[in-house]
């Protein structure tokens, strides 16, 4: 943990640090309330250590700042004899506990004990909210296609193992959802399950962001850091998008995974860890390796038990049922009586392609629900730009723009609609931007009438 001294007494607030990086944390010193802003301002704390009695200022006081600009961080009060009534009037403003001074040793590693159990808790309950945020129905995880079901069965079955996992697959399919599944049912569902987003950061700010780096490691770093590894100690560590993880990174990951263990940027001091990793990415990581891209030994190391998870476009049985749970969920929690989809609006859904997959239709049917006027999601609910690409009026037979259908299938589906409405040949040359020559050799081609 990262700890801030405030006391104005100087033997004291030293004695506290050394303390402190004894016990392997580190900490700063403020002596008032004014350097002590500052400190929190330019660092991120986990834990204030707050003296009640700071010269020319109430303890009190400074408690009330610190809270109402950092609410998140601990603050554990430091009192005198007789200040135990003010330390009780302490954590009634907030204040998570108390240290009466001259504190031993062993008091301190309670309190540390106490303030790592609040923030265990307050990150089990940010994963939650975290959670409820990114629910999906009932029945996520079941599939009308065979192919599925196996899959989850894999998946499921190494949930209790140590294996690295590797999610593959488009985006907005589910992976980081199912991620999260495996941890909740794997042996650490008790402990922390951390997400590194590899696209997200420069190579420097992510390596960082994975390993900490030490004070004056580069530009900016004004104290040490832990990093997401440490975080997840004893956990899972989720690598979204690993195919983009700088090629630089990638022995340092590799050694993680092998050997357990890496350093802080800076630092030359060793750390051990014991992490559960699992990956996912939408590229095709045996091509990256073919191009000189990804290393082909942490594929192999990523790649123990991997899965891909099938787009929505692969899935087409299960469209409606989605589409049923994701309306019964919404129209719950925003309380709106919504029944069902109109046959126009189910029509579009079974027909539209779902470039963006679950998260997509997630999406678009939250948004039907809060808008829709009836009892009923018609199609004009849905979203517009979803929905361009359909025209539900000739019914749901035939190929659609981005199915898996062949360029001379969607071709002759075009051409038959256009000759079906346009009043002449030429005239429908004309809107398919061709001559009549051309439109002729066209027909024979595909085998028309």
């Amino acid at each position: 943990m990262d700890i801030l001294v405030v006391d104005d007494d100087l033997a004291i607030r030293e004695a506290a640090v050394q303390l402190i990086e004894d016990s392997d944390h580190y900490a700063e010193g403020a002596e008032d309330s004014k350097l002590a802003m500052e400190a929190l301002k330019l660092s991120s704390f986990d834990v204030v250590l707050l003296d009640l009695y700071l010269q020319g200022e109430n303890g009190l006081d400074v408690l009330g700042m610190i809270k109402e600009k950092y609410p998140k961080i601990s603050v554990v009060m430091i009192t005198g004899m007789g200040s135990i009534p003010d330390a009780v009037k302490a954590t009634q403003l907030g204040a998570l506990d108390f240290l009466e001074k001259p504190f031993s040793r062993e008091q301190f590693a309670m309190i540390l004990q106490r303030v790592k159990r609040h923030r265990q808790l307050e990150v089990k309950v940010e994963e939650l909210r975290e959670e409820v945020a990114n629910q999906q129905p009932a029945g996520r995880y079941e599939s009308k296609a065979r192919e599925v079901n196996e899959a989850m069965d894999v998946l499921f079955r190494a949930a209790g193992s140590t294996a690295s996992i590797l999610l593959l697959g488009e985006s907005g399919t589910g992976k980081s959802m199912v991620a999260r599944e495996i941890h909740a049912r794997s042996a650490r569902r008790n402990k922390p399950f951390v997400t590194v987003n590899c696209p997200a950061l420069s190579k420097e700010l992510l390596e960082s962001e994975l390993f900490g780096h030490v004070k004056g490691a580069f530009t900016g770093a004004i104290r040490d850091t832990r990093g997401k590894v440490y975080a997840a100690d004893g956990g899972t560590l989720f690598l979204d998008e690993i195919g983009e993880l700088p090629k630089e990174l990638q022995p340092k990951l590799l050694r993680l995974l092998q050997d357990w263990e890496y350093e802080r940027v800076g630092d030359t001091k060793t750390y051990k860890t014991d992490v559960r990793v699992i990956a996912a990415t939408n590229r095709d990581l045996a091509e990256e390796v073919k191009k000189g891209q990804f290393r082909e030994d942490l594929y192999f190391r990523l790649n123990v038990i991997a899965v891909k998870m099938p787009s929505l476009r692969e899935r087409r049985q299960d469209v409606s049922s989605f589409a049923d749970g994701y309306l019964e969920f919404f129209a719950k929690q925003y309380r709106r009586d919504v029944k069902g989809f109109s046959e126009g609006a189910r029509e579009a859904l079974l027909r539209y392609p779902w470039p963006g997959n679950l998260r997509e239709m997630r999406n678009a049917i939250e948004r039907a629900v809060i808008l829709v006027r009836g009892k009923e999601i018609e199609q004009s609910d849905l979203p517009s730009m979803n929905m361009a690409l359909l025209d539900t009026s000739q019914g749901s037979e035939g190929p659609w723009i981005g199915g898996e259908f062949t360029t001379d299938e969607i071709e002759q589906c075009h051409i038959e609609r256009v000759l079906e409405t346009a009043s002449t040949l030429t005239r429908a040359a004309e809107i398919l931007g061709i001559n009549e020559a051309t439109l002729y050799r066209k027909r024979k081609r595909l085998g028309m009438k």
